[in-house]
């Protein structure tokens, strides 16, 4: 047994035992029954909550305690089954629809005449069924629009006729692998069912990928954590569904899947009944006896709800989906689940009441220190002695478990964020009070502009206000008694502080400047102007642009068009655009273009961009502080200088030379437009410099610095620039006097440090 194992299950037994010690205490000693109708309320309600927390801890332990990963089976390319794809669509742009689909029809497989994909259209569009024709796939609409987004799929399911069906949302892109990996498992488990008795055979209900998101999430972006922490759902659906891979009791999330047809047949199809039909499609399927797996690989990634009001919306209608599921389909008591079933799903109908969780453990330190009511009656040692190795172990166990996916840290803040706007919802849930109308997620560009949403903090705020004044009141008793008993509360009080204070930044949100979410891509290109032909390795694009990394400088002016071709490990695309940026990065050049069109591989230029999904954190920031998270937040909102881009690049060589008239010069850099020079004498306003066979620079004085230093603009540019033989020798000459490394360039800087600093004051300022 791994030693990583042996850790962790040591550290579980230990947090479970005091756990049970912990809770052994809390019910029989601390509960203040002796002070008064409001404290007893309040005693109560915090017991209750970590009672029902921690056996919701205790489901989640045993599953992780042995996770089981399907092994990938190896499948003759034959054997793959025919699949219908579904992309279930009612008002979402359609260039959102446009990457979706274009990932479909990228997707490999070994026969692809087996793969049909449909748009299934509930808002009966013409634009989506333009676009299904342009992209060569089905177009699926109905006249009667009931039973929302499962009755769209439950229609598309009668006019089609595969033996799997792949759900996708309408925004989620799927990897050119995703049909490779998933549909491997139902081939696989085919063939050994026609070689067993009927009685014998396994039937496999769905497969469920991880949901992710090419996009920072809300959580990541207004809280400048983009770079820092893995997007919020990463926990559920690399960690928790797979733990669930034992219990056979995976949720279906409604996307990224495959399902069986004759699992849906066999339930009466995708569940109508529920605006969370993915969630109980899922616990009916396993009722009837099919086994389910999630995978832990990314297959697919789509995009995260960009404002607030839309991710309350979301959350909403999830939290009541499965409360609502849960009510309708009898959890508690079906004999068709097994106890692990039952228990695993009971604790997801369990994690929407959150939000009631997360108020009473805020209120209840408010409650003492502001209010002066008694919640939890005990001393300093006791504390000690029960709470704090219970609270160490179960922050060690769940970091442990999550794989530095998720901390308690994260967890509270999450759920202090969005516990406001949970609480009513779940409670009308609760008792039967139902959503009439499904609500579809909203989805748009990043850029759009966004409500004002600073009346979301309202509630953050005041229990702002009232921890401080407890905090302030802890610290005054502590100083008047002199005893140290109120240090318990100020650490209950502080650390829920955090948690409010960063809920309020992330409630002012923070001003999106991206038209296009920017990824991660690393592959060969090449780039022309028609003159001069540059290769290079992208780094990251998007549908507006893209950066390269060239070895060496070269002549592409920012008035003039570049193409640009990336080629992939199956396609090539080739964009046209302009220079935007330039910079020294190392021993490299930065090219940042932006990407005026596409010209005719749009559809590859654009699969290459979304297959390449990987620019997010996986694991959290180790290194990282609170205090780092609110000061990132703190100076991420100062206004900063923003200098203006230099689009040319500004290379520092070392050479002498002699003008025309007989000057001597030493030439500092040198840009392709501009050169800067060093001379003694009195200033001359032209000059004519001979630097190689065939080519002169003619020179006409721009600006004049201190120290005898110079700067001429290159009058003859345009001729120098148009031939491809002059630009051939003007490289070499760069290669045979440029300084060639950041090392050398900083030497440089500091022997010339006054005058390299009022050369960069002039560049920023002309765009050099």
């Amino acid at each position: 047994m791994k030693k990583e194992v042996i850790k962790f299950r040591s550290w579980m037994i230990f947090n479970i035992g005091w756990t049970l010690l912990y809770l052994y205490w809390r019910i029989f000693y601390t509960v203040p029954t002796d002070s008064g109708i409001l404290s007893l309320v309040a005693g109560i309600a915090l017991l209750v909550v970590e009672i029902l927390g921690m056996l919701e801890a205790f489901v989640h332990y045993f599953n992780m305690s042995n996770i089981r990963y399907p092994k990938f089976p190896k499948v003759e390319p034959e054997d793959y089954p025919e699949v219908d794809v579904l992309i279930a669509t009612y008002n979402e742009p359609i260039e959102i629809l446009y990457r979706t689909i274009n990932g479909c029809v990228h997707m490999d497989y070994p026969d692809k005449s087996k793969v049909h994909i449909y748009f299934c259209d509930d808002g009966s569009r013409k634009e989506v069924e333009e676009l299904a024709a342009q992209m060569h796939v089905g177009y699926i609409k109905r006249e009667e629009h009931k039973g929302a987004k499962a009755g769209n799929l439950n229609h598309a399911m009668s006019v089609t006729s595969s033996p799997y069906i792949a759900t996708f949302d309408a925004d989620m892109i799927p990897k050119h692998n995703f049909l490779m990996k998933t549909m491997a498992y139902f081939a696989d488990q085919e063939k050994k069912n026609r070689e067993l008795p009927e009685e014998e055979q396994v039937h496999l209900g769905f497969i469920q990928t991880p949901q992710t998101f090419y996009n920072p999430d809300l959580f990541q972006y207004n809280l400048f954590s983009e770079n820092r922490i893995p997007n919020e759902q990463d926990y559920f659906y690399k960690d928790v569904q797979v733990s669930r891979n034992k219990s056979n009791s995976v949720i279906y999330g409604g996307s990224n899947t495959v399902i069986t047809r004759r699992a849906l047949e066999d339930v009466g199809g995708f569940y109508e009944k529920s605006i969370t039909e993915d969630f109980a499609t899922g616990i009916l399927i396993q009722k009837k006896g099919y086994i389910c797996y999630a995978l832990n690989e990314v297959l697919a990634s789509g995009l995260s709800p960009t404002d607030l009001k839309s991710l309350i919306s979301q959350r909403v209608r999830w939290a009541r989906g499965c409360i609502c599921t849960g009510r309708k389909l009898h959890l508690l008591f079906t004999p068709k689940l097994k106890f692990a079933q039952r228990a695993n799903y009971l604790a997801s109908v369990w994690y929407w009441y959150a939000s009631w969780k997360r108020f009473i453990y805020i209120m209840s330190p408010i409650l003492f220190a502001t209010f002066g009511v008694m919640v939890v009656r005990c001393t300093l040692i006791e504390v000690l002695i029960f709470w704090l190795p219970m609270y160490l172990s179960s922050n060690i166990c769940l970091k442990m478990m999550s794989r530095n996916i998720r901390t308690t840290k994260w967890t509270n803040v999450y759920e202090t964020v969005l516990f406001p706007f949970l609480m009513i919802p779940t409670l009308l849930e609760t008792f039967g009070i139902s959503m009439k109308k499904f609500k579809v997620t909203k989805k748009s560009t990043s850029s759009e502009k966004k409500d004002r949403t600073w009346y979301y903090a309202i509630p953050h705020i005041l229990l702002a206000v009232l921890s401080v004044i407890g905090i302030w009141n802890c610290v005054r008793w502590t100083f008047d008694t002199g005893r140290i008993d109120y240090f318990v509360i100020l650490f209950w009080l502080i650390s829920n502080f955090y948690n409010i204070i960063m809920s309020i930044f992330f409630v002012m949100g923070r001003k999106s400047y991206r038209q296009y979410e920017r990824m991660e891509v690393k592959e060969a290109c090449e780039l022309t102007n028609g003159i001069v032909t540059a290769e290079g390795m992208s780094q990251d694009a998007s549908e507006g642009g893209i950066s390269v990394l060239l070895k060496e400088p070269v002549d592409f002016d920012d008035e003039e068009e570049v193409f640009i071709t990336v080629h992939d490990r199956k396609y090539e695309a080739r964009v046209r655009g302009r220079v935007v940026l330039v910079m020294h990065k190392g021993d490299q050049w930065k090219y940042v273009f932006s990407i005026d069109d596409m010209l005719s591989s749009k559809s590859e230029y654009i699969y290459i961009i979304y297959d390449n999904f990987t620019s997010m954190p996986v694991n959290l920031d180790e290194s990282s502080s609170s205090f780092d998270d609110l000061r990132l937040n703190i100076t991420g909102r100062t206004p900063k200088k923003i200098f203006q881009n230099r689009k040319m690049a500004r290379i520092p060589i070392q050479a002498d030379g002699v003008a025309e008239s007989g000057l001597k010069v030493s030439i500092e850099n040198y840009n392709y437009k501009y050169l800067l020079v060093s001379y003694a004498g009195s200033r001359q306003d032209t000059l004519r410099v001979p630097l190689c066979e065939g080519i002169r620079l003619e020179l006409d004085l721009e600006n004049e610095f201190g120290d005898q230093m110079y700067l001429y603009r290159i009058t003859n540019y345009d001729a120098l620039h148009g031939d491809a033989k002059k630009q051939e020798k003007l490289s070499q000459w760069i290669r045979d006097y440029s300084f060639g490394g950041a090392m050398r360039y900083e030497q440089k800087r500091s022997l010339k440090k006054e005058r390299v600093l009022a050369l960069d004051e002039f560049s920023e300022m002309n765009e050099l």
